[in-house]
């Protein structure tokens, strides 16, 4: 077995109960990201807000960990790019800490554009150029 077919199988893996797995990770995430994002617009102490961060981190990897399980093509598609530029702006918030929560509402921002676009722009593949749907 050669590595493009670990990423790449065909055809694409089965995850059984992905789409609640998806729905758990996703529930579990908003609710840690708006208690991370309340936090700071109140300015709660950024150490009591350690257990959140991890949350939240845990449950956006499972959510990408379920995308990319059937097939590593997610990476290259728009819905990826959007996960790429919010984790972009987050790595910004140690750097610009006085503008985190502007930075964190870019992120939400970006997170409802990405999560409600079309379809047909989530699966675009930049790299094929082409909708990249079953």
């Amino acid at each position: 077995m050669t590595l493009r077919d670990l990423l790449f199988p065909t055809p694409r893996r089965h995850l059984p109960y992905s789409r609640w797995i998806n729905v758990g990770c996703r529930t579990v995430h908003l609710a840690s990201t708006g208690i991370l994002l309340g936090a700071h617009y109140f300015d709660v102490p950024a150490a009591s807000l350690y257990p959140f961060l991890w949350v939240a981190l845990g449950s956006g990897i499972g959510m990408i960990l379920v995308e990319v399980y059937p097939t590593a093509h997610w990476l290259h598609q728009v819905a990826a790019l959007f996960v790429y530029a919010k984790l972009g702006l987050l790595c910004l918030v140690p750097f610009l800490w006085e503008a985190r929560v502007v930075l964190l509402l870019g992120v939400v921002l970006l997170a409802g554009i990405g999560a409600h676009a079309p379809r047909t722009v989530r699966h675009y593949s930049v790299l094929f150029r082409r909708v990249m749907v079953d």
